[in-house]
């Protein structure tokens, strides 16, 4: 889903510094100290099995998977196991900016464990070779989960943690997994907090207009003149494309080079549109660094710099500058570095995980979201079933299967599952693609009006909005009292 940087671990020290507080780091044996001392992560790696469902393609071959792991506020042998389902990046990125998680095992007495997912960061089965046919082909939702199950199972052993409940997290498509693990694995695991997770959109169940649509709605609720100022910019750059004055795009939006071709606008358009979708994402009332370097309230940020901008085309170029230039360094924008046009259109990243990403939205990962420029504020850009198809088979010779992710795992039918929150926020633009309403008393929609892209997973903050410090309050709770029963079913069990 939308990214904007590669998410090495690099990159992730940046987010030390944001509004959560300073960290204290342990990975590799070293040790970056801030000011605040929690929480002590350790990098560590577990040997997991490459094919899980294949005997004869890898026998019982192995890869390494690093996990991080702090059991600084662990009662041992009793307190819970809060275990992060990790997604599409380098899992430091997520341990630094889930600090709810670690906020939550304080107060519990939890272990806390943050999961690598397979193919991403240092996770990579076949090292260098592991986006290549066919070794790529192992990268799978149903293999990730069953990484995810062994490593729990076998930690539990290790660490003496056998009657100690499992509570997974996830963010986004890591809260997607969150839910299938709950799905898959209830024996092993005892609840899911799914924040952000759009399980229909995703599962070729949503509106193809929704999710561009949305992203709209975040501008137009901050300022109708902003959604008809960024649809008037588009609208000009249509025109000087279409009269190929290529010269005075390139110099309105200070391009690195001179477009040349329809498909050079087509990438220009696609870059434009992927800054407005990660600030409608990030709209956080605080700056962060997660995904990419963004101010407090950006979308804000946004339309003030659109409505005062001496003309459209400038003010357009400024805007996406809050995303692509936030340090003002760059002295001309490369439309084809900056931004990979990908089987998501809402954004693949750059780097190994952008490539990961990718083969994930070529086969069970349904993405094919489109703007119109009717519905919404961008130009047109179609991304049918036939189009995704046609990519797909070309760059990594795969057909997708549309409908088999909701066969996988449920689609809406999820009635009989028990013991998963659903927490959406309404700034974000993938929250109509989950589950909005409550569905039983143990699968519970959290409506978070404030909130953006999992804003409750991050830590508090002191200008968190009302809406968010009750949510977390209800998760809390309700994450309490899953522990109590099952701890509750396992002495009964002794008995």
């Amino acid at each position: 889903m939308a990214k904007m940087v590669p998410t090495w671990f690099v990159a992730t020290l940046l987010f030390l510094c944001e509004a959560q507080g300073s960290r204290k780091v342990v990975q590799g044996g070293n040790t970056w100290k801030l000011t605040d001392p929690k929480p002590e992560f350790r990098e560590k790696y577990f040997s997991q099995i490459v094919d899980h469902f294949n005997y004869n393609s890898m026998g019982n071959g192995t890869y390494l998977q690093r996990y991080l792991i702090t059991d600084q506020y662990w009662k041992k042998d009793y307190g819970p196991i809060y275990f992060y389902t990790g997604n599409e990046g380098d899992i430091w990125a997520f341990a630094l900016n889930s600090g709810f998680i670690t906020e939550l095992a304080a107060k519990e007495r939890a272990l806390v464990i943050f999961a690598e997912h397979r193919y991403y960061g240092k996770s990579l089965p076949f090292g260098k070779d592991s986006f290549h046919i066919p070794e790529v082909g192992l990268l799978t939702v149903e293999q990730a989960l069953a990484d995810y199950a062994v490593m729990i199972t076998e930690l539990k052993k290790e660490l003496n943690a056998q009657a100690c409940p499992v509570i997974v997290f996830g963010g986004s498509y890591g809260g997607m997994l969150s839910v299938y693990m709950r799905l898959r694995y209830p024996n092993i695991v005892a609840g899911a907090l799914a924040a952000s997770a759009p399980i229909l959109s995703t599962a070729g169940m949503g509106d193809p207009a929704q999710f561009f649509r949305d992203v709209t709605a975040d501008f137009e609720n901050c300022d109708p003149s902003c959604r008809d100022a960024v649809k008037g910019a588009f609208e000009k750059l249509q025109t000087l494309a279409q009269q190929e004055d290529y010269t005075r795009i390139q110099s309105e939006f200070s391009l690195c080079k001179t477009p040349s071709s329809a498909a050079d606008i087509h990438q220009l358009n696609g870059l434009l549109r992927n800054a407005f979708t990660l600030m409608a994402m990030l709209d956080y009332p605080y700056s962060t660094a997660f995904m990419s370097s963004m101010p407090p309230f950006p979308v804000k940020v946004a339309c003030d710099t659109m409505l005062k901008g001496d003309g459209l085309m400038a003010a357009l170029k400024d805007t996406v500058g809050i995303v692509y230039n936030s340090t003002g360094k760059l002295t001309c924008l490369d439309i084809y570095n900056l931004y990979i046009e990908c089987a998501d259109p809402t954004g693949c990243g750059l780097g190994f995980d952008s490539l990961a990403w990718d083969y994930q939205a070529c086969t069970e990962i349904e993405m094919c979201f489109e703007s119109n420029g009717v519905s919404d504020m961008f130009p047109p850009l179609p991304f049918t079933q036939q189009q995704r198809e046609k990519y797909c088979a070309k760059r990594w010779a795969v057909v997708p299967r549309p409908g088999w992710l909701k066969t996988q795992f449920w689609g809406d039918a999820l009635s009989t599952a028990s013991n998963i929150i659903f927490s959406n926020g309404d700034l974000d633009p993938w929250a109509n693609g989950g589950v909005r309403k409550s569905l039983s008393s143990s699968l519970i929609a959290i409506r978070i009006p404030e909130g953006a892209h999992h804003l409750d997973l991050r830590g508090s903050n002191v200008a968190d909005p009302d809406s968010v410090i009750q949510a977390r309050k209800k998760e809390s709770e309700i994450i309490s009292q899953w522990v109590k029963m099952e701890r509750g079913k396992h002495q009964g069990r002794e008995l």
